[in-house]
């Protein structure tokens, strides 16, 4: 899971434009700044990268900061779960 975590941090922070070492499991979406364009790059570039599909719902985007992910740990918990199932590939 370490490697999920690092290139979550990574894709986050690149869109974020923050260095990954400002990121925590729990840093809330909503606080990094990010329009609505950015949360749907970070989606696809995690999707591109780990050959997974995210459960995503764009309607509540700006209610929320990103969909169902409240915080970076959500997602890379998700992302984990998801590429050790069979289908999905580690980064």
């Amino acid at each position: 899971m370490a490697d999920v975590e690092a290139v979550v941090f990574e894709i986050v922070a690149q869109q974020a434009h923050v260095e990954p070492s400002a990121l925590h499991r729990t840093t809330e979406i909503s606080s990094l700044n990010l329009e609505s364009l950015d949360i749907v790059e970070i989606i696809f570039e995690i999707e591109e990268r780990f050959d997974i599909s995210l459960l995503y719902n764009a309607n509540e985007a700006s209610s929320t900061g990103g969909g169902s992910f409240q915080t970076v740990g959500e997602v890379i918990d998700y992302v984990a779960k998801h590429v050790d199932q069979p289908g999905g590939r580690k980064p």
